[in-house]
Order: structure tokens, then sequence, then C-alpha cells
């Protein structure tokens, strides 16, 4: 890859995929995957329509994040030949200890089990790069891909928040789960 990135060197690789930080040369694959109309509907914070100038804020605060603390936004990428799938990504709190997953996949890229391969290697650098004390992620209740990843990677369900999001002038339930340090110890 080439161009200037958006965050450290740091590296995560799994079987089948490389999770590192995003390129400059990422932008026209993340407007096009991002940009897809199903992958903003089963997201919180992927806008639709998704063009250049999302892709480049985005990127922007990815540096700025990574300037301030340690890398918690990455590419997913394909470790055969290195094409962006996705993300994955971490909102930290210090304060708690504690941090929200978020995670999305490009279309093409459903149904392949990469997203629960990302997750898990994201649970393991939280846990144990970032001694992170619990992870939890949320997702749209209609999404039950993304809640079988959860369950998948070992999270527990926690609760649900009916109508809790309003996306597309529609209100949906948002269904929690999480994990704690002594749960992924254990497991």
């Amino acid at each position: 890859m080439t161009g200037e990135h958006a965050g450290s060197s740091i590296r995560l690789e799994t079987e089948r995929l490389v999770l590192r930080p995003y390129f400059d040369d990422d932008i026209p694959a993340l407007v096009t995957l991002a940009g897809a109309r199903e992958v903003a509907a089963t997201t919180l914070r992927i806008p639709h329509p998704y063009n250049e100038q999302n892709a480049r804020e985005f990127l922007a605060q990815c540096r700025e994040d990574a300037s301030l603390g340690p890398e918690t936004r990455f590419a997913i990428t394909l470790r055969s030949d290195g094409q962006l799938c996705g993300g994955a990504g971490f909102r930290l709190d210090p304060a708690h200890h504690h941090a929200e997953l978020g995670y999305w996949l490009g279309v093409p890229y459903w149904g392949k089990g990469y997203a629960t391969e990302a997750a898990r290697a994201m649970i393991r650098y939280g846990f144990e790069n970032l001694g992170l004390h619990r992870i939890y992620a949320s997702y749209l209740s209609e999404n039950v891909a993304s809640g079988r990843v959860l369950r998948k990677i070992g999270m527990k369900r926690e609760g649900l928040l009916r109508a809790h999001i309003c996306k597309w002038d529609k209100f949906h339930d948002l269904e929690f789960y999480g994990m704690l340090r002594s749960d992924f110890i254990a497991g």
C-alpha cells in the first residue's frame, strides 16, 4: 500500500484476514463498499449516500484518534490479495476501561465468516493489548447476521433498547451484547 496511512503500523492477522490501518489508497474501495445502501442500512454510523468526502473525513478522524492514543480503527483486508473488504474498530472509554466494538463488511464479502474472524481478532486485541475490562457491541435488531457474529465470538446478550435509534425516519430496536475480560480468559 502506498500513500499516507491513517494510524500506526499495528497489524492484526488471522487465518484469512489482515486488519491494518487505513491508507489514502483505500478511499475508492471505502466509497464503493461503505457506499452501498445495504451496508448503511445495517450500521449505526455509516451515512448514505457515502462519498469521497465522507471517506476523507473518516480517515482524518482515524489519524487524529491514533495521534491521541492506541490504534482503534482498522481496515479489514483479505490476506490473499490485500483487498479491502470492510472495517472494524473500538470507541474507547479509558476512564471505565471499556470499549464499544463496531464492524462492517462490503456486501460482496457477506456470509463468508469474515466479520466473525475480524471481531475475534478485535476482542483479543482489546483484552490482550489494550487492557480492557469490558467490550460491548450493539446492533439494529433486524440485523440478525450481526447478532450471530456476536454470539459466535462469545458475547452475551445484555438487553434490548426498544425504538432506541431513529434511522431513515424509522425507529429501530437496539440489541446489546457484552463480554468481560474474565469471560475472554475463561473462553
